[in-house]
């Protein structure tokens, strides 16, 4: 068998910057690999990345990748793995210099490249960090070219995959739907155990039928020569691999049925999943399209300074306790306002409580301002002064610090030409990698999705006996987000579910059960192959998760709360 014919078997070793550290081991102990991929990078990380830098020009990328590798890197070369990861962060060639230093003293002989061009800091000056999400044929030029170790800056998650499955295969620009469908692949590998178990909505029922989520394995795609794969996981580890898992994490940080790229732009309203074994889940049918003719740029910035307190209100008359601490700290702060003030009562409290902690509700104010010592000396110096002048049983859960400077994430728009993509080989040389040329403005599906691809949405179902009750007893959900969006994808498991699910979940529905986004735009996307429909809320994580908009400021947790609101569901379905 020819290597183009053959699978490619691509695992993941890393979701994000702090992820399971034993996983490189792991995945190159566990089975056979040809290509261990590791996921570093997200936009917290990169302001993290850019605070570093700022103290160290040296630094910059993520240190935890070379740790991994001074444990892993022998193994991989003993077992002709190749490592991808996009560890480089804001500085992927001194990541790649460090690679060759540690090999050098290890005595591996190992080829390091790397990929440059992201880096768009100057035309943003302001910026702590600006980078385009880059495609993954510079990671081809350099796979091609004998690379055993490439290290990139801000690629797209998927670019992990495509690179390698391109090199592997001889794709070029115009293969769309095979490059979508390793799109499809790298998206469901990107955040390593969520694909095998981790945070799953049903895991339960996988811990009642003796399943393991103890430890999760990390996933693995044997990806094709025609762009279907086969989603798995190493023998013997945790976890399970099945259409749900895969089907969560397809709807993960997405919206449309378009999921655009720098390579290809993949059709998620044509992916097709069936079980193909235990722990075996089959992608078939993705088309591509040609990418957008711009590409993203993920600018950061530092907004200010951010502080905070909570009060804790404790048994009878929560409401007026929580009225005269406000209005005590509210003329405390007068004679320096901060520029943003925001309180949140949070009732965690139950009457006649056998505990003192669950007999407490708790009061959050968080300011905001660019100057520190605003949202730092001033407002602890007002909180402080109240301890023995405020409602009955006043204290604190910790006292405030000095104020944390917080993060504003913006994501703009660039051509193809504004960026200089070059793979930076380990013998020096460097090989530009060309625009796309082949674009197509991105426009959203119409709705109903188009006839030759996947029926109407259903007809509902008949009317039948109801009962109130949580949604998640018949629907899984997984959330996260894209900037100051959320989104909220909601999935069933069977076609009669998800009869009832279109027809019932329109985004008024959702806006009833999740108000905070009654003023928001949101936006539904059905996936019928998938049984799904997938909502983007606009705004609701306001400048993004490093401004800490919100109490979740991930929306990580956002569908659970959505499964948790009860609406009226046929019995049939319970």
């Amino acid at each position: 068998m020819t290597p183009a014919a053959r699978p490619l078997r691509i695992g993941n070793a890393s979701g994000f910057y702090g992820d399971r550290f034993d996983a490189m081991r792991e995945m190159l102990t566990g089975g056979e690999l040809d290509v261990l991929t590791g996921d570093y990078l997200a936009e917290l990380t990169m302001l993290i990345l850019g605070r570093d830098r700022l103290k160290d020009p040296r630094a910059g990328y993520a240190r935890t990748f070379l740790r991994q590798l001074e444990e892993c890197l022998g193994l991989a070369h003993e077992r002709g793995v190749r490592i991808v990861a996009n560890a480089g962060g804001l500085n992927p060639a001194g990541l790649a210099d460090a690679v060759r230093q540690l090999a050098d003293r290890l005595g591996i002989p190992v080829r390091v490249a790397h990929v440059e061009g992201d880096d768009l800091h100057s035309r943003y000056p302001d910026s702590l960090a600006a980078h385009a999400y880059l495609g993954g044929f510079g990671i081809a030029a350099c796979l091609r070219e004998g690379a055993d170790i490439v290290v990139t800056g801000r690629v797209t998650d998927a670019a992990l995959v495509t690179g390698p499955a391109a090199a592997h295969f001889g794709w070029g620009p115009g293969d769309h739907d095979r490059l979508a469908g390793a799109v499809v692949a790298g998206h469901v590998l990107e955040c390593g155990a969520q694909a095998t178990g981790g945070n799953y909505a049903f895991f339960h029922e996988f811990r009642e039928s003796g399943g393991d989520l103890r430890h999760p394995g990390f996933p693995l795609a044997e990806l094709h020569q025609d762009g279907t794969c086969v989603i798995t996981k190493h023998p013997g580890t945790g976890g399970l691999v099945d259409v749900g898992t895969v089907t969560a994490q397809l709807l993960y940080e997405t919206a449309g049925a378009r999921y655009a790229g720098p390579d290809v732009t993949a059709r998620l309203d044509t992916v097709r999943l069936t079980q193909d074994g235990p722990d075996r889940v089959r992608v078939e049918g993705v088309r591509g399209e040609a990418p957008p003719p711009t590409l993203k740029v993920g600018v950061n910035r530092l907004g200010g300074f951010r502080g905070e307190v909570a009060f804790v209100l404790t048994g009878l008359d929560i409401e007026a306790k929580a009225a005269l601490v406000r209005e005590q700290m509210t003329d405390a702060l007068a004679k320096s306002p901060p520029a943003e003030v925001r309180w949140d009562l949070v009732r965690t409290d139950r009457p006649d409580a056998p505990t003192e902690e669950t007999a407490s509700a708790l009061l959050r104010l968080v300011v905001r301002d660019r100057d520190q010592e605003t949202v730092g000396r001033t407002l602890s110096g007002a909180a402080v002064e109240l301890a023995l002048a405020s409602y009955p049983g006043f204290h604190v859960l910790a006292p405030p610090g000095k104020g944390s400077p917080y993060g504003v994430f913006e994501d703009v728009y660039v051509p193809h030409g504004a960026v200089d993509h070059v793979a930076v080989l380990h013998d020096g040389r460097r090989i530009t990698v060309p625009p796309a040329h082949d674009t197509a403005v991105l426009d959203d599906v119409p709705q109903p999705p188009q006839p030759d691809l996947h029926p109407p949405l259903p007809d509902p179902l008949p009317p039948s006996r109801t009962r109130h009750a949580p949604l998640g007893l018949v629907a899984g959900a997984r959330s996260g987000d894209k900037g100051g969006n959320a989104n909220v994808g909601v999935w069933v498991r069977t076609d009669e579910a998800y009869r009832w699910l279109a027809h019932e979940l329109t985004v008024d529905r959702f806006r009833q059960l999740i108000p905070e986004s009654g003023q928001l735009k949101v936006t539904r996307h059905p996936l019928p192959a998938l049984r799904a429909l997938n909502f983007v809320v606009e705004g609701v994580l306001g400048a993004g998760v490093a401004a800490q908009h919100r109490f979740d400021p991930q929306a990580k947790a956002l569908g659970e709360w959505l499964r948790s609101r009860h609406l009226d569901i046929p019995e049939t379905l319970l």
